[in-house]
């Protein structure tokens, strides 16, 4: 409760301010809680997850669809020589591809997971962004801003707070 002039805290029944002296009259208002980063940035992050997520899963079918449509035939599309290791090209792309994949269905599950609040969602997106940072210029974006919400210890024992509210 605080004191309506001045700002400062007031006990329940006090009939004069501590600081500025102004008499209380009526029922004290009280500061509504502010929401902490965590709880305010949560849901953002959640959702530019599932963005990301769903950029790199586009990424990763282009190269699977390259990898086992272009790459088998370009040797009788084009005359290529024979020293060209068309082979090694097919299984690089799959390769990257089902690796982009799976990065983007663990982003998914990250951004699911931050949304509805569970309690491993935080150490998913934590190492997925980690990974990210690597991933020039949205993904290095994502990853800092991730890190930033969800890294410092404080952050930690605000969304284990949001979690067990969650399931109350």
């Amino acid at each position: 409760m605080f004191c309506d002039a001045c700002g400062t805290a007031v006990q329940p029944g006090q009939a004069f301010c501590s600081k500025c002296g102004k008499q209380i009259v009526g029922s004290i208002a009280v500061a509504g809680l502010r929401p902490g980063r965590v709880q305010s940035h949560l849901q953002l992050l959640g959702i530019l997850w599932l963005a990301i997520s769903a950029f790199n899963a586009v990424g990763g079918l282009v190269l699977l669809v390259l990898a086992d449509t272009l790459f088998p035939h370009l040797r009788q599309m084009n005359k290529m020589p024979p020293d060209v290791p068309i082979g090694f090209l097919t299984a690089l792309f799959s390769t990257l591809g089902i690796i982009i994949l799976a990065k983007a269905a663990c982003g998914f599950i990250a951004g699911w997971g931050l949304m509805k609040r569970d309690s491993w969602a935080r150490i998913l997106a934590l190492v997925l962004a980690f990974i990210s940072l690597f991933n020039i210029p949205f993904g290095t974006a994502i990853g800092v801003y991730t890190l930033w919400v969800l890294l410092p210890a404080q952050s930690q024992q605000e969304y284990d707070a949001l979690v067990a509210a969650q399931a109350a």
